[in-house]
């Protein structure tokens, strides 16, 4: 019998349960329903299919880097409990470990991939084996890859015990220079201050034109009342926005350690002190759990 690609999503939508288990599971059920999720069900496969419902909102962000590339990635379940148990710490190592392997594309790429530690399964159907052994609601929620390169040292800082990830990217011209001390403790510094100070942008560059024409809107808007003529009340607002760069972008912010240095101002004068030109090329900041929605209450008929 000829399973449809409109059956499949159906019953997936139902159940929870991974494209290909419902397909298999409609063939051997020769396209019944009921029979293909009561098949489900038995497997435990089904089971996660509630647990699917409910909010991911804890977990652990994590870091790798390695040979090939530095990851750092999210990984959500529902409690610290779960969070804190060795097979969810090993589940998230072993994520890390296939996206900087397997260079997924995106999050739907990803779940798709056979997972590089066991290709018998796809990355989706790993990640729903363990929602039913650990009985929790688990997902990806995101990741960011930067592939190893030769003109170019990665650097990742994990704080509170995933809680807040960082993975920060520097270029340089001669990479022997990452081994020197003063390089190592400006990647040190540089990956704390992204987490204490939750730059937005690298730099003024970086940040959209109708963000910065809101920034602008909301300076006048704020300006007024102020008798002034309408070309000072422009410089005014252009200060505005200048002030709004050096709070939001990284090499523009005041160091943490030293709030009379900007990031700018550090990383040229570590380029000085080991005799190379480092340029901060991109970051990644993670707070765990950051913007997840709780789940809908279930409708009670």
């Amino acid at each position: 019998m000829q399973i449809t690609a409109e059956q499949v999503a159906r019953l997936r939508e139902q159940t929870g349960a991974g494209m290909m288990d419902c397909k298999k599971a409609l063939v051997e059920h020769s396209g019944d329903f009921e029979k293909a999720i009561e098949h489900l069900r038995k497997k435990g496969i089904a089971s996660a299919a509630k647990k699917a419902g409910r909010t991911a909102k804890d977990g652990t962000v994590y870091a790798l880097i390695n040979n090939e590339a530095a990851v750092l990635v999210e990984v959500n379940c529902e409690t610290d409990f779960v969070a804190r148990n060795e097979k969810f710490q090993k589940m998230a190592s072993d994520i890390a470990a296939h996206i900087a392997k397997a260079n997924p594309t995106d999050s739907a790429a990803l779940a798709s991939q056979k997972f590089t530690s066991n290709p018998s399964k796809t990355v989706d159907e790993f990640v729903r084996e363990a929602i039913t052994i650990l009985g929790e609601n688990m997902t990806i929620r995101r990741f960011t890859r930067y592939p190893a390169t030769a003109n170019a040292e990665t650097k990742s800082y994990i704080h509170m015990g995933g809680k807040v990830g960082v993975l920060v990217e520097v270029g340089m011209t001669n990479k022997t220079n990452a081994s020197k001390e003063q390089f190592q403790a400006y990647m040190r510094d540089l990956t704390m201050h992204i987490a204490a100070a939750n730059p937005l942008y690298l730099s003024s560059a970086e940040v959209p034109a109708d963000v910065v024409a809101k920034e602008k809107e909301i300076a006048l808007a704020q300006l007024a009342s102020q008798n002034k003529p309408a070309d000072v009340l422009e410089k005014i607002a252009i200060g505005k926005i200048n002030k709004y760069y050096e709070e939001t972008c990284l090499v523009k912010q005041k160091f943490v350690k030293d709030d009379k240095k900007t990031i700018e101002a550090v990383t040229n004068e570590t380029s000085k002190a080991i005799g190379d030109t480092l340029t901060i090329k991109r970051f990644a900041r993670y707070v765990l759990g950051e913007g997840v929605v709780d789940a809908a209450p279930e409708t009670q008929h």
